[in-house]
C-alpha cells in the first residue's frame, strides 16, 4: 500500500467527508445594526402597506412612531394622498386631475411593492418631498 506524501515528506492524512459550515449570524460575524432593521421591517410590513392606501396613511404615521420603516413609507403615502386631493380639485380642468390621480395610483403601487420587498426606496418626486416632513 502506497501513501501519498505532501511536499514536506510527511504522509497525507486521509480526509473524511466535510461538514457543512453553518452561516454565522450578523452579531457573530461582527456586523452590527442589521438585525434591528430587519426586525423593524418584518414587524411593520403589514401596517406600512396601509401607507399607500389613501387616508389610511395616517395609521402608520400615528401608530408606529418608533418604526423607521413605517414612518418612511407613511410620509411618502401622505404626500401621495395630498397629491390625490389636489388631483380631485383639478378634474374639471381638462382632465388634468385624472392624470394626476393616475400618477398617484402608479406611485402607490410602486410603494406597496417596495414595502412587500422590505425596501426603503424613495419614490421619484415623492420621496424628496416626503423627506421634508418632520412628524
Amino acid at each position: 500500500m502506497e501513501e501519498n506524501m505532501n511536499p514536506t515528506g510527511q504522509p497525507e492524512q486521509p480526509t473524511g467527508p466535510t461538514q457543512p459550515v453553518e452561516p454565522r449570524s450578523a452579531q457573530e460575524s461582527g456586523q452590527e445594526g442589521g438585525g434591528n432593521e430587519d426586525k423593524d421591517v418584518q414587524e411593520n410590513k403589514a401596517i406600512a402597506i396601509l401607507s399607500y392606501i389613501g387616508i389610511l396613511c395616517l395609521v402608520p404615521l400615528l401608530a408606529k412612531k418608533e418604526s423607521k420603516f413605517a414612518q418612511f413609507h407613511a410620509k411618502q403615502g401622505l404626500v401621495i394622498f395630498i397629491v390625490e386631493i389636489i388631483g380631485m380639485f383639478l378634474i374639471p380642468l381638462f382632465g388634468l386631475g385624472a392624470l394626476i390621480n393616475l400618477a398617484a395610483l402608479i406611485f402607490s403601487v410602486i410603494g406597496i411593492v417596495n414595502v412587500a420587498g422590505g425596501k426603503m426606496n424613495k419614490l421619484p418626486l415623492i420621496g424628496d418631498l416626503a423627506e421634508k416632513f418632520n412628524l
